[in-house]
C-alpha cells in the first residue's frame, strides 16, 4: 500500500466522521465542526495528490489548499454569525427548534 493510498484512506475516514457529525448532531456549531472536517479532508486530498502524484513544476495543491482554508474561514465566519443572531433571537442554537427558518 503506498502512502497515496494511507492519505486517501485517512481522508475518506476524516470526511465520513465530518458527514456523520454534520448529519447526525442538532447543535448548530457541532454541524459548523463537521463540515469543517470535511473541508479539511478535501485539503488533504489536493495535498496527498500534489505530493505522490505525477509531478508537476507548478505547485497547484498548495494554491488549492490555501484558497479552501480561506474559503473555511470565511465560512466558519458567516456560520458562526448566524448562529449568534439565532441565539440572540431565540436563546437556542438547536436545529430543531429552528422551524421558522424553512421559509
Amino acid at each position: 500500500m503506498t502512502m497515496l493510498h494511507v492519505c486517501l484512506l485517512f481522508s475518506g475516514l476524516l470526511f465520513c466522521i465530518g458527514l456523520a457529525g454534520a448529519l447526525a448532531r442538532s447543535h448548530a456549531i457541532l454541524v459548523l465542526l463537521g463540515i469543517e472536517l470535511m473541508l479539511n479532508a478535501a485539503n488533504l486530498n489536493f495535498i496527498a495528490f500534489w505530493r505522490y502524484g505525477p509531478p508537476h513544476a507548478s505547485g497547484s495543491g498548495p494554491i488549492f489548499v490555501l484558497f479552501a482554508i480561506a474559503i473555511a474561514a470565511a465560512e466558519a465566519a458567516v456560520g458562526l454569525a448566524l448562529v449568534i443572531a439565532i441565539y440572540r433571537h431565540r436563546q437556542s442554537v438547536r436545529l430543531q427548534e429552528e422551524a421558522r427558518l424553512k421559509g
